[in-house]
């Protein structure tokens, strides 16, 4: 959440940025709710004050009928205070529910609008790719080389599902280690992460786990949540925890299942692979001094260039709008790829600096050199989600005669330099 000191002196600049998201946020409500919170705690802490003085009276020598009386203020100061108290957790509870519903500032230069297109391109590598044939989706190559089936996925599990099968399976597996790879030589620290996280991690990095618009599954009766990505469990490494400056920046990879409802997630490209309820995510998650963590946005988008210029897929790099960038985000960054089955690109990458918003829900700081204790920036990025990746590589490197060449850069991983019938 955002720094609550700062509901007054900045409330026109929330209220906006409120406006520019698209969001529907009672921030005077919530600033009603703060002033009544310090109204009630400084009314307890008076009553408390008062109770000090009644006991150090009864400590010493008093006259009967005055001990009694002292007795009973010292009862009546006590129920007072027992009343405050409720009515302070009953106000705490509604104040912090709605506060968190705050989203994070957005960066200055982040464009303002609530669609698609209102993203800014700000750089585009490779040219599209130009067939001399009439391309097919990912879904009609698929089916053709036996590499995906909807059918019995849904059949067995549901829409918006799907089986792998034969050199799919092993081009998963390539995507997955040849992502890895870079990223280790970047200085990450590799992990497997749980695919289930509990509720209060889900939302402290910024995910609802529950209710109708919520995109997380929740495992009934548990407390926890399947992870919609590994920016759950990564951001939750940290949490409660006092971390030093000497520490920072760490980067951390990992590599998990994604599980999402994707409920209202329709239209022609949402087909096929490109829109699941289940997929494997190479994720980046970064804990930064406040100072240098524009500086490592800008390295965690290189890298997502790296990884997808390596794969030889043609792109284009947006700036997300403010509609579109999710509560926690002060900024974000999407890579789209070229997709010759739909002619048009598609999204396969985001990176986003969440600045102190996720620290300070998950309670995550450091301390600097002087002993102060402040909260580090939290940065997220996609290294490669891979059923997403396989899209573009099936639609991009497909052949007039049905068969699929493979990057390059994959073939030492994957063995074979082509997929056919």
């Amino acid at each position: 959440m955002i720094d609550l000191k700062e509901l007054k002196t900045r409330q026109y600049e929330i209220a906006t940025n409120i406006k520019n998201r698209g969001m529907k946020v009672d921030i005077d409500t919530i600033i009603a709710l703060q002033e009544q919170r310090a109204g009630i705690l400084q009314a307890s802490e008076s009553l408390r004050a008062r109770r000090n003085e009644n006991a150090a009276k009864m400590k010493g020598k008093v006259e009967p009928h005055i001990r009694t009386t002292l007795i009973q203020e010292g009862k009546e100061l006590k129920e007072e205070i027992a009343t405050l108290e409720s009515s302070l957790r009953e106000v705490e509870e509604k104040y912090l529910t709605l506060a968190k519903t705050i989203p994070n500032y957005a960066h200055p230069d982040a464009p303002i609008g609530s669609l698609d297109t209102d993203n800014r391109e700000i750089k585009r590598w490779g040219e599209p790719v130009s067939l001399p044939f009439t391309p097919k989706d990912h879904t009609e190559i698929g089916e053709a080389l036996d590499l995906i089936d909807f059918d019995t996925a849904t059949r067995v599990s549901g829409p918006k599902f799907y089986y792998l099968k034969n050199e799919a399976v092993i081009l998963e597996l390539a995507l997955q280690r040849y992502a890895l790879d870079i990223l280790r030589k970047h200085g990450f620290t590799l992990t497997i992460t749980p695919d289930i996280a509990k509720e209060e991690i889900v939302e402290g990095i910024g995910f609802n786990p529950r209710g109708p618009e919520s995109n997380i599954y929740t495992i009934e009766g548990t407390g926890t949540c399947l992870v919609g990505t590994a920016e759950i469990t990564l951001g939750g490494y940290h949490s409660d925890q006092i971390l030093s400056e000497s520490e920072l920046p760490i980067k951390l990879a990992g590599l998990s299942h994604c599980f999402r409802r994707e409920a209202g997630g329709a239209g022609q490209y949402s087909k096929g692979l490109y829109r699941v309820h289940q997929f494997t995510k190479v994720e980046m998650f970064v804990y930064s001094l406040p100072s240098q963590s524009e500086e490592m946005h800008s390295e965690l988008l290189a890298i997502e260039e790296e990884i997808f210029q390596g794969l030889e897929l043609p792109y284009r790099v947006v700036d997300t709008c403010t509609g579109d960038l999710g509560a926690p985000a002060y900024r974000k960054y999407d890579i789209e790829a070229w997709m010759a089955g739909r002619g048009d690109y598609g999204e396969v990458t985001s990176t986003s600096n969440c600045t102190d918003y996720q620290a300070r829900r998950l309670n995550i700081r450091y301390r600097d050199t002087d002993g102060t204790i402040q909260y580090p920036h939290l940065l997220n990025g996609t290294a490669v989600a891979v059923s997403r990746a396989i899209v573009a590589i099936l639609e991009n490197f497909q052949q007039e005669d049905g068969s699929i060449t493979m990057p390059k850069a994959l073939i030492p991983y994957l063995g074979f330099s082509e997929i056919r019938r």
